[in-house]
């Protein structure tokens, strides 16, 4: 079943995100509504890793807007180019975060972050949507965590906000 959520924690990471991708792609198979995709691939992406937040900041009117997510309560709104996820969404590039608090301008939505993944989903070359990712272990993404979740970021845009 595609639904199935998946532990992907023991792997390591090129396995992890190779056995990912198929059953992100199966499990967006007929979804074409937006909001019903973040919110499966929230929940799906946090359960395989076991981070602290992750989900979806939406562009809305020039500014983030919180999407669907897993984990504790966030901030709201998000003007770009603040924080993480703002200059992600301003600067169109993934921000990988070794230590937040090292980050300048960042926004403590939740003080037990220490380290961020922000990848934008784009349409058409324009920002819609970030996908962002917090864990409480200082350093904790790397280049191929960057990838992996490009990749989710890729088959969302050609999936669900292609039209």
């Amino acid at each position: 079943m595609a639904e199935t959520t998946l532990d992907l924690r023991a792997l390591p990471k090129a396995q992890a995100y190779a056995e990912l991708l198929p059953h992100v792609d199966l499990v967006l198979e007929g979804i074409d509504d937006p909001i019903a995709a973040m919110a499966t691939m929230s929940c799906l992406l946090h359960h395989a890793f076991g981070h602290l937040w992750t989900g979806f900041y939406r562009v809305v009117d020039n500014e983030l807007v919180v999407g669907p997510f897993a984990g504790r309560p966030a901030c709201i709104r998000i003007p770009f180019g603040q924080g993480v996820c703002g200059v992600a969404a301003q600067s169109g590039a993934t921000q990988l975060v070794a230590d937040v608090h090292a980050f300048p301008g960042h926004i403590a939505c939740d003080p037990v972050s220490r380290s961020e993944l922000v990848v934008p989903v784009k349409r058409e070359g324009a920002v819609v949507a970030v996908i962002d990712i917090d864990s409480p272990v200082i350093a904790r993404f790397d280049a191929e965590d960057a990838e992996g979740i490009q990749a989710v970021a890729r088959l969302l845009a050609d999936r669900i906000f292609n039209s």
